[in-house]
């Protein structure tokens, strides 16, 4: 799904260099939800910006579902990140003046979908966290886990491949934060493949694996226990 080698990123001013990554490596399969952490200036905000194509690497290799990014002009980045990525933000970044409906509806314009198929996926994606009876609403009339959750739907919408997470519990209470944790366990449970960049170990712990990014180099990597989904299903054909 995602695979990164040898990748690096160079900040250049006329007198400072600044290394961000380098010798950076990280293979993410279909279907995997790992997450990433690492103190502040670590690299971790740079790698999620360059797995997003929000910016560019200066050497190495990146290959997101079969395609070589390097070399790509920014059309053809667009284009990719639209159809291939999702993504989830801390501060929610929803539009205060739009409704809960109108806010899932800004990518898809984007994508060109039609109206039609617009209304389709868009009362699926609310239904999905929840919020099916609040599209309405506005931002200000939800709670800061229900804007989380509009958050996630805006990005569900467009069937990405892969769901970048930064930091999606940052700015909520413990109990908002567990149930968005509880959906996107669910929503990687469906399928989609999800990368998440974490402060807090007790949600790092609950993923399939954890990679830790020490001054711009992956330091170790954490195999987790499969979640009780996981087993569940093992055990299901187990017994089938």
């Amino acid at each position: 799904m995602l695979r990164m080698t040898n990748l690096s990123k160079v900040y250049r001013t006329h007198m400072i260099e600044t290394h961000a990554l380098r010798g950076f490596e990280i293979d993410v399969k279909q279907g995997e939800f790992v997450t990433v952490t690492g103190p502040s200036g670590s690299g971790k905000t740079s790698f999620l910006n360059i797995a997003g194509l929000l910016e560019e690497f200066t050497s190495g290799e990146y290959i997101l579902d079969g395609v070589n990014v390097k070399g790509l002009d920014d059309a053809a980045r667009s284009r990719l990140r639209n159809e291939k990525l999702g993504f989830i933000f801390q501060g929610f970044n929803l539009i205060p003046d739009l409704n809960l409906f109108d806010n899932v509806d800004v990518p898809l314009r984007y994508r060109g979908f039609n109206a039609r198929e617009r209304k389709g996926r868009i009362e699926d994606a609310l239904a999905k966290v929840g919020l099916a009876s609040r599209m309405k609403h506005y931002p200000a009339e939800l709670s800061g886990g229900q804007q989380q959750r509009v958050a996630i739907a805006r990005a569900l919408a467009g069937s990405p491949k892969l769901l970048l997470a930064d930091e999606p519990t940052g700015n909520l209470d413990t109990h908002m934060a567990r149930g968005v944790m509880e959906l996107l366990e669910e929503i990687n449970a469906a399928g989609t493949t999800i990368l998440m960049v974490t402060h807090d170990p007790e949600l790092a712990v609950r993923t399939h694996r954890n990679v830790h990014i020490i001054d711009g180099q992956v330091s170790d990597l954490v195999r987790h226990t499969p979640s009780l989904v996981d087993a569940g299903a093992a055990t299901a054909g187990a017994t089938a």
